[in-house]
């Protein structure tokens, strides 16, 4: 249910499950964005690489998820609606957060596909902000792995979904 809202901000929620493929162990993305509290774009689809570790599914996720908000603000700014501040993406993993401010990390991020890196210069220019939300208030959470029926209808409820 959408409803009108004065000073909307949109701000986006990333997760991913590590390895959850049995068929081929690559990692499933998700993210949803909100203007406000209303959402108004989500994703969840199977990695094109096979992450080595949940820092490095979450990672890619992450940048996934960059790629969405560089994509919507632009559409945002197309229709008058500017995002001056930068759009901040929640994400679950501390790991993932600190890969995307800190290129010091290069011993444990070599690995990483180039392409992923995006990221670290979208946080720069200050489009994207990441910031860390629990777990357990992750709401793209649902697009990743399943979950348990109180999680489900709080996510539910939180994300104005009706029957």
């Amino acid at each position: 249910m959408y409803e009108k809202e004065d000073n909307c901000k949109l701000v986006g929620f990333t997760d991913s499950d590590w390895a959850g493929s049995l068929d081929n162990r690559k990692s499933t993305s998700g993210y949803l964005f909100c203007l406000g509290t209303n959402v108004i774009s989500w994703s969840s689809r199977k990695q094109k690489s096979v992450a080595l570790s949940s820092a490095e599914a979450e990672y890619i996720a992450a940048t996934e998820s960059a790629c969405e908000a560089v994509w919507l603000r632009r559409i945002l700014k197309d229709l008058q609606f500017n995002q001056d501040a930068a759009t901040t993406i929640y994400c679950d993993n501390m790991s993932a957060i600190a890969l995307t401010k800190n290129p010091v990390f290069h011993a444990k991020s070599k690995h990483i596909e180039l392409r992923y890196h995006y990221i670290r210069d979208l946080v720069n220019k200050g489009e994207v902000n990441m910031e860390f939300i629990s777990t357990n208030e992750q709401p793209a959470d649902f697009l990743t792995k399943a979950i348990n029926i109180e999680k489900f209808e709080k996510f539910k409820k939180q994300l104005k979904i009706t029957n």
